[in-house]
């Protein structure tokens, strides 16, 4: 394993592991390991994951779906943060964190020294690797962001040069505290969850910051939790794993007139917005079964006309 931050571009996007662990709903084992299949088919080489996505189950399934794989041909990313120490057992998962699984382990969260390379460690051991290319330090605003800062981050920096894993850096939704992360001076990527999107930018100045420091982005939640994974959303869409406001459905349906009027549907903009910011070196697309796989590679592989972004801008719907 060489030092350094990865190729973090390996194919179409990143494949995020959530799904393949029972968010919200069970997926069998052989759906996942075909959704996985279908992921590498298609020419995905980065695979994202964490030891809260399905108390461990995501790690464990995409182990094995990766294990006869060549280990130079792919690159993981996991994160650290939170531990799984035993639990009660008594019934799943999903009202406390939202995966539906037994509750036999429950997250504890951990922003030590000790912590962060036990959990690192256990990470290792469910995925069966010897290494991971990217450790993140996960959603650290949740719980104590100066102990993420001041303990972990650190940590992380020491296995990097220690060769334990290629690239640290930081994983959230919030604008502030990777903001934080990336003024320690320690981040080689930070992972941006829902903060800069097609339907929302707050995150602009930190994304250009990023591009001024080096500091590689990789965009998650482009879809703002299903907001705009569909081409006409309704009244039922999800916003931030909720309900969404009547004044962002009524957003996204007035985003998703200009994109029909350029011959683009609106998960097709979705998707190609972030990209078009020099800092943000990679995308990544959760999945539940090869079906989705397959609909999020077409929607990459769309051509969306410099135009439209024009257009946005002028009715006031873009920003930047």
């Amino acid at each position: 394993m060489t030092g350094g931050l990865p190729d973090l571009d390996r194919g179409l996007f990143w494949f995020g592991g959530a799904g393949i662990g029972n968010l919200l709903r069970e997926v069998s084992d052989e759906d996942a390991h075909a959704t996985v299949d279908a992921a590498w088919d298609a020419g995905v080489r980065g695979f994202d994951t964490a030891p809260h996505y399905g108390l461990g189950l995501s790690e464990r399934r995409l182990g094995r779906a990766l294990a006869e794989r060549p280990r130079s041909d792919y690159l993981v990313s996991t994160k650290v943060g939170r531990l799984l120490v035993p639990g009660r057992g008594a019934g799943d998962d999903l009202a406390s964190g939202g995966f539906a699984v037994p509750d036999d382990l429950v997250r504890q969260w951990d922003p030590s020294p000790s912590g962060v390379r036990r959990s690192l460690d256990e990470s290792l051991g469910r995925l069966g690797l010897d290494h991971v290319d990217v450790a993140y330090l996960h959603d650290p605003d949740v719980y104590s962001l100066r102990d993420g800062l001041t303990q972990a981050l650190p940590t992380l920096a020491e296995l990097r040069d220690e060769g334990i894993v290629r690239a640290v850096g930081v994983g959230s939704n919030s604008v502030e505290a990777l903001d934080a992360a990336v003024s320690t001076g320690l981040c080689d990527v930070v992972m941006l969850a829902g903060r800069y999107t097609l339907l929302e930018q707050p995150a602009d100045a930190l994304v250009a910051r990023c591009e001024d420091l080096g500091v590689a982005v990789v965009a998650v939640g482009v879809y703002n939790s299903g907001l705009l994974g569909r081409e006409r959303p309704d009244a039922t869409a999800t916003y931030d794993y909720a309900t969404a406001p009547r004044a962002l459905v009524d957003r996204a349906n007035a985003i998703a007139d200009v994109c029909e009027r350029h011959g683009v549907t609106l998960p097709e903009a979705a998707l190609a917005f972030p990209r078009r910011a020099a800092a943000v070196r990679a995308i990544a697309l959760g999945a539940q079964s090869a079906e989705q796989v397959r609909s999020n590679v077409a929607r990459v592989a769309a051509t969306v006309p410099e135009a439209l972004w024009d257009d946005l801008r002028r009715e006031g719907l873009l920003a930047v």
